[in-house]
């Protein structure tokens, strides 16, 4: 393996604390320097874990990654060289590289490649996110090759009202597929420059040697084979720079920036965000520093940020096992599209409208369509049934704050830590974060809670959706075939998919069902796991069940059962089961107040 050149290390030696050697890793052996810089970031007792399931850590593939950030001029530049193995029964014969920020438009372009050091023409791939070079002589099973780039990104301003519930979109997360994109992952505003996908990566490749799927305009981004990453990002004075990994320091640089540098051991992404005027709280959890990155103005929900990710963290660990990672990370970043928040390993973002919803809720509500209509509906009732109504709304938002953070949080377990294909199997992480946040709500605030989370965050968003109009249907499908749009999506794979696991936990057993959950992610701790491969590990904790477990994941991702499975909408239902969860007792609709929301309805769910 080629080490990296020298203004790189130099460059990351110099960022630490003190200009000195990395501290040698246990039984690191012969280890080039810079891969024992990135194994800080695993936990010492996760380092022989990691080589079992990896192989041997100096040939996990390694990012270097260079970046300079202009957030005034909203530009980014810099270098990254990524070296890997090949792998697989055939010479390697091409590599891609993937930009998620390209999926639109051309937001981000390479330049000056070099492959082992001789230049390389860059050819477009087979869809906009991707780029392709052809590696000439083919390097055969076990040999190296690194590949260096130049990039350079003009990143776009976030879309208008990001930082509202309404989140561009609708309340849900809006209808069609053209509104959604990134939900503000490659994005600026005045304060955060959100540079999610501007590391170009090396995308998993199927048995053909062809890239897996990229962005669909829904869902997640993308996930890649785990990787080691040194990064050294430059950003003006009173900015800070976020990233996965452990921080090697920070350094002012001549010219009155600062340099700030990260280094990350086996993640399968690599997350940017640059910010201004933020204040940090943290905490540790079994030898985890927990961050919570907020806007000082937001520093009250911050503080709680930090206390309902530690909360989920030190439930996650006692069930799941431990997250290998020295650092994890929580950032405020003003998602767009109704997204609740956003995850990559080591690092997640929680939207800036959960940050401030409690504090005025219809406020946030404010410019979403009928919602002007719904406020004289309440206010035609009584004055302070509207500010009665704001109150409860605040803390149902603040439960879904918490909700949130801890869905993010299991999302460092799936897919962050066992990894899926987020474009072409979606159900099967979403569904599993989805379900492990509601168990975190069950553990930290007993059964009642979690029942009433499970009507308020699955049951009802399907509910919703069919309300307003939308088709139950399959769940198991890839991100772009949701021709609903983010709705859609939210209701089938948000909503009705994850109560798959809460029918296979009342076949089985809390035992049984708790001991598979375990051996999934031990079994495929840093690997690929398939969509059966949970239900395979359920059978084998209730061998007797083993036909009826694969029966009800046809039923549930499958098939459509989803009005007989959760409840078939119904209007006057839904606003008894929302007044009960405000604690007003119910809303009793007489028909022409019924008739009016019947027709705000689709307005509301963003239709």
């Amino acid at each position: 393996m080629r080490t990296l050149p020298g203004w790189w290390l130099l460059c990351a030696l110099l960022s630490g604390p003190a200009a000195a050697a990395p501290p040698a890793i246990p039984g690191a052996g012969s280890v080039a320097p810079e891969v024992q810089l990135c194994l800080q970031h695993l936990k010492p007792g996760e380092r022989d874990r990691a080589a079992r399931a990896l192989g041997p850590l100096e040939s996990v593939p390694r990012y270097r990654v260079q970046l300079e950030v202009e957030p005034k001029e909203r530009r980014v530049w810099g270098k990254v060289q990524v070296e890997l193995v090949a792998k697989g029964p055939r010479p390697l014969t091409e590599l891609y590289l993937r930009l998620t920020p390209n999926t639109r438009s051309r937001q981000v372009t390479l330049s000056g490649a070099k492959l082992n050091g001789k230049a390389v023409a860059l050819e477009l791939g087979p869809e906009p996110t991707l780029q392709r070079i052809a590696v000439e002589p083919p390097v055969a099973p076990g040999g190296t090759v690194s590949l260096e780039v130049a990039v350079k990104g003009t990143v776009p301003r976030a879309a208008p009202g990001a930082e509202s519930l309404l989140g561009a979109g609708g309340l849900l997360g809006g209808g069609g597929k053209a509104g959604a994109d990134d939900h503000g992952a490659f994005s600026a505003t005045a304060d955060v420059v959100s540079l999610v996908g501007v590391v170009p990566q090396v995308p998993p490749v199927d048995d053909q040697g062809q890239p897996w799927a990229g962005p669909q305009g829904m869902g997640d981004l993308a996930l890649y084979e785990p990787a080691h990453v040194l990064a050294t990002l430059t950003v003006p004075s009173g900015w800070a720079a976020h990233a996965t990994g452990t921080p090697l320091g920070e350094v002012p640089e001549r010219d009155g920036r600062v340099r700030y540098s990260f280094a990350a051991a086996a993640v399968r992404d690599f997350p940017v965000l640059v910010t201004r005027g933020y204040q940090s709280a943290t905490a540790t959890v079994n030898g985890v520093t927990v961050e919570s990155h907020f806007a000082a103005q937001d520093a009250a929900t911050g503080k709680r940020v930090l206390k309902y990710a530690s909360q989920a963290l030190t439930e996650f660990e006692k069930r799941l096992g431990p997250l290998p990672y020295t650092h994890f990370r929580v950032v405020q970043a003003p998602l767009s599209g109704g997204a609740g928040g956003m995850e990559f390993p080591g690092l997640v973002t929680v939207g800036t409208s959960l940050y401030r919803a409690k504090q005025d809720p219809l406020k946030m509500l404010a410019g979403m369509p009928g919602m002007e209509a719904f406020e004289e509906l309440l206010d035609a009732q009584g004055a302070g049934l509207l500010a009665q109504v704001g109150a409860q709304v605040g803390e149902s938002l603040e439960r879904t704050l918490e909700f949130t953070v801890a869905h993010e949080v299991a999302h460092q377990y799936f897919a962050g830590l066992v990894g899926s294909d987020p474009i072409h199997d979606p159900v099967v992480d979403e569904s599993l974060a989805q379900y492990a946040a509601l168990l975190y709500m069950e553990w930290a605030h007993g059964p009642e809670a979690a029942e009433s989370l499970r009507n308020e965050a699955l049951v009802m968003p399907y509910q919703f959706f069919r309300l307003s109009g939308g088709n139950d249907g399959r769940a198991d499908r890839p991100t772009g075939d949701f021709d609903g749009g983010e709705l859609e999506y939210g209701a089938l794979v948000y909503g009705k998919a994850p109560l798959l696991h809460h029918a296979s936990r009342k076949l089985v057993g809390d035992t049984a069902f708790f001991k598979a959950l375990r051996a999934y992610v031990d079994t495929y701790r840093f690997k690929w796991a398939c969509k059966a491969c949970f239900t395979q590990e359920l059978a084998k904790a209730s061998p007797a069940n083993a036909k009826a477990l694969t029966q009800l994941r046809t039923r549930w991702w499958e098939e459509a059962h989803g009005d007989e499975d959760l409840g078939a909408a119904d209007l006057q239902r839904l606003m008894e089961a929302m007044g009960g969860n405000m604690g007003m007792g119910g809303v009793k609709l007489d028909a022409q107040t019924q008739e009016l929301l019947e027709q705000l309805l689709p307005q509301l769910m963003g239709q």
